[in-house]
């Protein structure tokens, strides 16, 4: 399955989006490193109404979800990660910008698919996902998950269906390639040529938080989706 982006939004997967701002690493990396928490809803209706940019993450139980938030952000406690995965159950937002103002928002929703949860639970988890993926009006941009050794799942796939129309609007969408370090070089390379085929014009990145690989580029691009506006001086491109 693929999710075709507007064709007025081209992309590019090496360098980042053209007509984006372009900005070094190093000031992506800060930016999110003052990621903080801000608040834990079970139900939508508990999320606060917020007009800055909102980045979402998903992915299934043991994607390395909590992993990858971790490390961007250099915090190693910030988002929840749980020796028995599936735990998580609520929307935890975190806000993100310099000397106390908010300018961005990290979402990070509930893991999804893991066996161990009762099916009640996995239902109700899945329509508050839902429901937050097509129905949060700051939504700006949902980073899925994926562990590149098993793929896109069938639960991952109903997910991609339900912010297809988001997504064809012009909301941007990343799939991280997680525990990368696990593949051999040529692994990667196969991986990372199927999900950009997967990904149908959404932006792929390989990332391990064990060797580094990635990081700085996907914070440079979580950083321009939130300030598309924003120039900044002396910046460098990918």
């Amino acid at each position: 399955m693929t999710i075709p982006l507007s064709p007025s939004a081209p992309n590019t997967s090496g360098s980042g989006e053209p007509g984006l701002q372009t900005v070094s690493p190093v000031v992506a990396l800060g930016w999110l490193h003052t990621a903080k928490f801000l608040t834990t809803a079970p139900q939508l209706h508990f999320l606060p109404p917020l007009e800055v940019p909102e980045i979402a993450f998903v992915g299934r139980s043991n994607a390395g979800k909590s992993t990858c938030i971790n490390t961007l952000t250099q915090q190693k406690q910030l988002a929840f990660a749980s020796k028995k995965p599936g735990r998580t159950q609520h929307i935890n937002l975190f806000s993100l910008g310099k000397q106390g103002a908010t300018d961005a928002v990290l979402a990070d929703l509930p893991g999804y698919g893991y066996a161990a949860v009762p099916k009640q639970d996995k239902i109700r988890w899945q329509q508050v996902m839902a429901n937050y993926l097509v129905t949060r009006e700051n939504l700006k941009a949902i980073v899925l998950m994926c562990d590149p050794r098993h793929g896109l799942t069938e639960l991952d796939e109903v997910l991609l269906d339900v912010v297809r129309p988001r997504v064809e609007e012009g909301l941007k969408f990343l799939v991280v390639l997680t525990k990368a370090d696990k593949l051999t070089r040529a692994e990667q390379s196969k991986a990372l040529a199927i999900m950009q085929l997967q990904a149908g014009g959404g932006e792929v990145r390989l990332f391990s938080a064990t060797k580094r690989q990635g990081v700085e580029g996907v914070a440079t691009l979580l950083w321009q989706w939130a300030h598309p506006d924003v120039q900044q001086p002396g910046g460098a491109g990918l």
